[in-house]
Order: C-alpha cells, then structure tokens, then sequence
C-alpha cells in the first residue's frame, strides 16, 4: 500500500497542490511606513518561496486600523494595501505558487499608541494580559500591556463586517484564497476562551455562544470567497499571549464539528509544542497532539504546523493525521525548503535576532542550496 507522503499531491478546494509542504503565515514587521502596505521587499521575499503548486499562507493581515499590535505589519483595510499586495500576489503566481492571506485582528494584544485616536485596545471583555508580559508601541518601545475596553454588543457586526471587507480586499489583491486567524490569543480566540471571554451577552458564558462570534466571521468571509477558498487556523492547546483553556476538548471539539458542515478548504492547526508564537524556542513535554485529537473529529483536509522535520512531517501524513504540513521557522531560513525536504539536503538554520523588522538581512538573503551562505 502506497501511503501519501509530503510529496503527494493534494486537492485543497478547487487547487491541485503538487506537494504539502506549506508556507506558514509569519509576521514579519517589513511594511511600508506609514501606509502599511506591502512594498517590492515583500514581493522578493515571497517570490523566493513560491514553487509551481505550493501552497503559501501570507502573513496576519489586520483587517482594520484598530486591529494592530505590532509596528510594520501590512494590513488589509486600503487600496494602497490592496495594491502592495497585489505585487505580491502576482510575483507569488508568476512563479507557478499559490497564495493566502490571513485575516487577522489582535484585540487585547495590543496598546493605545496602535489605536486611532489613542483608544484602549478592544477585546471581548477588560480582561488584561499578565503583567508578567510586556509588549512594544507603534514606535517599537517596550510597554506594558494596557487593560482593554470589552466591546459592546452593538459593535460586534462592525468588526464582523471588517473581516468580510478584508475578505473582499483580499480578492481585489488577487489571493487565490484566505485564513481566518483563530489563534494565538488574538481576538478570536479571547471570544472563544473562558479566561478571556466574561460577558454575558450572546457572545459569551456557553461554549455556542463564545464560538458566535468565530462562526459568524466565517459565514461572511465564506459569503466573500465560497467556503472552498476560506481556511481557519486554530490552537486549541496554544498559550500564546497569555490564551489557554483549562480543558480544550469540549470548546475545540464543538469548534471543529460546528465548521465541519461547511466545506472549508482546510482547517489549520498551531500545535502544543509551538504555542510561544515566535517568543522563544518553545518544546512543551508530555502535551497532546491537537492534529491527533482532532483529526477524528474533521472531516476535511487538516495542515498542522509546530517544529516539524522532514522526517516527522512525512510520518504525520503517512499516518492519515494530517494532510499538510506548514512550516515556519526554517521557511524563514530555506527559501528552496521543499526541493531541500525532497533530496534530503542540509538546512540553512535561521537567526532568530532578524525575525522582526528591519530590511534585507534576514529576509531575503538567506540561499538556495548551492549559493554562497550569507555573510
């Protein structure tokens, strides 16, 4: 019996993928100031790891101005954005690749100087983040992360309806599809989760009424695109930003059967073991596998993501946990990472040091197997 391997193909809604070795979305901090918007640095940078079929998801986009936490990401909410990313996507496409965009908004995880007019950041209740951790402003200073403003009933279509717009931004600019971001602590997920999520509304208190808010998002993205070209991506065990549930399976385990009926292209999982988010190097111990609890739980196409290798990647396909597997760091660092898994060839390691902001160092100087390495 042939079993699939990293090289298979794979049909993700109406795309033929000639392997499953995906791109996984990574906020890089290399937009245009002050407009946000991706420049030509960005359209190399994706070029360089776009292959003929592969699959890349694009970098958290906010889908609003108040969605913000970090300096120099791009977002989703202009036409000059819209036309940054349109460079991007064609440079994407002229290489044979395919491109989504995840549409992304921070809530608490941000601070004041991000807002318009200096507001507190918004998220489902004022609930803040540990005071152990600390953020940056728009200028890049360390600060501490404010108490937000909970939101009011009255104002969550708005944001629901900035997602559809992004969605429909998104298809201006070309993307052959989107991810929702349902992860990390962001606003999503504070609706999703008890620690985050106090009020008493219809957006909280049971598990379906703390899920509204994530399915009524994916109705309207889905009204923009179709479901075959809208993704979600999930952490059920994720810490990131001060998230956790105390028990995952039944708010996740609703989640994912309550998505099932709707024909997404994929639903994208952020395992345990990489639930810092880019903050450290992070290898919880003796933690559950969220593409082994849940793959019996969805019925369609699975990609998960966390610290795979070549070798773990290809035995979580081979044993029907998941169809795909994204990777981030060492995508980072491997512009050519699929030809480099496929002949088994050593991987450049990536700097840590030049993850966030700057220019070309770090982004896109890193060589394909055979060039000269960076200085």
């Amino acid at each position: 019996m042939n079993f699939p391997s990293l090289f298979s193909p794979l049909q993700v809604g109406p795309y033929r993928l000639t392997h499953r070795v995906v791109m996984a979305p990574l906020t890089r901090m290399r937009a245009e100031r002050p407009s946000l918007a991706p420049r030509p640095l960005n359209a190399e940078y994706y070029a360089q790891r776009a292959t003929p079929g592969g699959l890349i998801i694009a970098e958290a986009s906010p889908v609003m101005a108040g969605g913000f936490g970090n300096p120099g990401v791009p977002g989703i909410h202009s036409e000059a954005q819209v036309k940054g990313w349109r460079a991007v996507v064609d440079a994407v496409h002229a290489r044979g690749g395919l491109i989504f965009l995840q549409l992304w908004h921070v809530g608490r995880v941000s601070h004041s100087s991000f807002q318009p007019g200096g507001a507190l950041p918004v998220a489902p209740s004022a609930v803040p983040i540990s005071a152990e951790l600390k953020t940056m402003t728009a200028d890049g200073k360390p600060a501490s992360y404010e108490t937000p403003r909970a939101l009011e009933t009255s104002e969550i279509a708005g944001i629901v309806e900035a997602f559809r717009q992004g969605a429909s931004n998104a298809m201006k600019a070309g993307f052959d599809g989107v991810e929702i971001h349902g992860a990390n602590g962001y606003l999503i997920e504070q609706f999703l989760q008890s620690r985050s999520n106090l009020r008493t509304d219809r957006y909280g208190g049971g598990i379906e009424s703390r899920a509204r808010f994530l399915m009524e998002i994916t109705e309207a993205v889905i009204g923009v695109w179709g479901a075959s070209r809208v993704g979600v991506r999930l952490s059920p065990y994720g810490i990131a930003n001060d998230s956790g549930e105390a028990d995952p399976m039944p708010l996740y385990s609703h989640v994912v059967q309550t998505l099932n009926p709707l024909g997404l292209a994929y639903l994208h999982f952020i395992e345990p073991r990489s639930s810092g988010a880019g903050r450290a190097e992070v290898n919880h111990q003796n933690v559950p596998s969220a593409m082994v609890l849940f793959r019996p739980i969805w019925k369609g196409i699975l990609i998960t993501a966390g610290g795979f290798t070549g070798e773990t990647a290809n035995a979580a396909i081979a044993d029907g946990h998941a169809d795909a597997i994204a990777f981030g760091r060492i995508f980072i660092s491997n512009p050519d990472l699929p030809r480099r898994l496929s002949q088994g060839l050593p991987l450049t390691p990536y700097n840590r040091a030049t993850f966030y902001g700057g220019e070309e160092k770090g982004y896109t100087d890193y060589p394909v197997y055979g060039e000269l390495e960076p200085a």
